[in-house]
């Protein structure tokens, strides 16, 4: 597909959890399409870094300081969007929180970080992006970043985080269905591991702890870590929020990686099939 199929001249972007990983590398496709960018995140001397590099790369970006999973946060970023730009037309729900604590050792602390973050936090986001749209009288979208966790018990400690996603993976189907007479597309993309710096942190330092978790009738931590790279999950997303994907909403879309660790099965293919035809 043509470069010109992906433009986003114009459009107004706004991505939580901006300041590195997943969040940052979005930031970097997105805004060399030509988007306005609006970048959330808790951590502003990652937001200061980003928005240096982006601008290094001649992508003009505005930061806001916000924590997803405080209400009076979320809606001051989006009083900020309104003021500077009036609306939005994309909201990329990244900002997450994880933890590897077996159920047993959850305490209520752990659970409300991660849930408030990582699916409370894509609803007050989602929310209040969804006023703005709908006030405009405007098509939005909506790409929610969830994880095969959110489908599959995966153990070793990710309790907390896979409850959260399967949480994204419903709420993304309800949004897509309560918000679909207001032209918001709404889907998920559910990634594999990633290798950000949060998951090489754990890796190379936490290692230990990780093979520890394993338990009697879970899938042992394979002996080789196979892991995916940012770039097909953000080619996946770029296809989501194009214009030209609006027969698209309430689907997930899982990048899977094979023994081999290459990629066995992008639905990144089928959405640009879906697009050409």
């Amino acid at each position: 597909m043509s470069k010109n199929a992906f433009s986003l001249d114009g459009k107004v972007i706004v991505i939580t959890g901006a300041a590195g990983g997943i969040g940052m590398e979005v930031c970097r496709q997105l805004g060399g399409d030509g988007a306005k960018l609006i970048m959330a995140d808790i951590d502003e001397v990652g937001l200061a870094a980003g928005k240096a590099e982006l601008a290094a790369r001649g992508v003009s970006a505005l930061t806001f300081k916000a924590n997803s999973s405080v209400e009076a946060d979320v809606i001051a970023l989006f009083k900020f969007v309104a003021k500077e730009f009036g609306m939005a037309d994309i909201l990329i729900n990244n900002a997450a929180a994880g933890t590897h604590t077996p159920p047993q050792d959850t305490t209520l602390e752990i659970w409300d970080k991660v849930i408030g973050t990582s699916l409370t936090g894509y609803f007050l986001n989602a929310r209040e992006f969804s006023k703005l749209v709908i006030a405009a009288k405007k098509p939005g979208a909506i790409v929610n970043i969830s994880s095969i966790a959110g489908s599959s018990a995966i153990g070793r400690g990710n309790f907390a985080y896979s409850v959260a996603k399967g949480g994204v993976n419903q709420m993304t189907r309800e949004l897509a269905i309560e918000w679909a007479k207001s032209k918001i597309r709404v889907n998920a993309i559910q990634p594999c591991s990633v290798n950000t710096p949060g998951w090489r942190k754990w890796i190379e330092i936490e290692g230990e702890i990780a093979a520890e978790l394993d338990f009697p009738g879970h899938a042992p931590m394979p002996p080789e870590l196979h892991y995916l790279q940012r770039e097909p999950a953000i080619q996946t997303l770029i296809s989501l929020r194009m214009d030209k994907a609006s027969p698209l909403t309430h689907q997930k879309y899982t990048l899977k990686l094979s023994n081999s660790s290459g990629i066995k099965e992008s639905d990144a293919i089928k959405i640009d099939a879906a697009l050409k035809s």
